[in-house]
C-alpha cells in the first residue's frame, strides 16, 4: 500500500467511527457531559490501554489535565502494574489498580484496538462494579467484547492497528478540544 492509499484508508476510518448506543455526535455530547460532571464533582478520569493504545490514553490524559483542568490518571506505573501482574496475572493488573482508585463519580476511558484485551475487559467490569461511567474505544470486529460493555462505545470499523489507534486519538482530541473550549467559554 502506498502513502496515498494509506491516507485514503485513514480518511475513511476517520469518517466512519460508530458510537453506541446513539450516533457519533450524540455520543460525543454525552461523553462531554460525563467529563464535565467529573470536573464539577471533583472526580477523576481513569485511562487504560496497551501498547499503542497506552500512548493514545497518555496523550489524552495530558490534554484532560492541562487543557481541560480535569484530574486524569493513566494507570501505567510500571512498578505497580508489574506488582499486580506478578501477584494476580496481567489480566487483572488494571482491575486491581482500579479497585483501589475508582470512585462512583469517576469515568473510565478504556481503549483496545481489538476490543479483546483481557486486562482491559476485566478493568471495565471492575469499574462497572464500582458504579463508574465507562467509555470504550475499540476496533476490528464489530462484536468485540469491549464494545458490549461500556456506557458509551466508540468503534472504528477497521482491522489495521495504526488506523484504529489514529482514529481513537482523533476522537479523544475531539473530546478534549471541545471540552477545553467549553471551559474557556464558561470561564471567560
Amino acid at each position: 500500500m502506498n502513502a496515498t492509499e494509506y491516507l485514503q484508508n485513514l480518511a475513511s476510518c476517520l469518517m466512519t467511527p460508530v458510537a453506541r448506543p446513539q450516533g457519533l455526535d450524540p455520543a460525543i455530547d454525552a461523553c462531554l457531559e460525563y467529563l464535565s460532571n467529573v470536573r464539577l464533582y471533583f472526580g477523576a478520569v481513569h485511562l487504560i490501554g496497551n501498547g499503542g493504545s497506552a500512548s493514545v490514553v497518555a496523550h489524552a490524559a495530558n490534554d484532560l489535565v492541562k487543557a481541560c483542568r480535569i484530574r486524569a490518571i493513566v494507570h501505567q506505573d510500571a512498578p505497580l502494574m508489574t506488582a499486580y501482574a506478578n501477584d494476580n496475572g496481567y489480566g487483572q493488573a488494571y482491575a486491581d489498580a482500579l479497585d483501589v482508585w475508582m470512585l462512583a463519580s469517576d469515568v473510565l476511558i478504556a481503549v483496545s484496538s481489538s476490543g479483546q484485551s483481557t486486562n482491559i475487559i476485566n478493568a471495565v467490569i471492575q469499574a462497572k462494579q464500582d458504579k463508574a461511567i465507562v467509555v470504550t474505544f475499540s476496533g476490528f470486529k464489530p462484536d468485540n467484547p469491549l464494545r458490549q460493555l461500556g456506557d458509551l462505545n466508540f468503534y472504528v470499523p477497521s482491522s489495521d492497528y495504526g488506523q484504529v489507534e489514529l482514529t481513537h486519538a482523533a476522537l479523544l482530541h475531539c473530546l478534549t478540544d471541545r471540552l477545553a473550549q467549553i471551559g474557556k467559554d464558561t470561564h471567560g
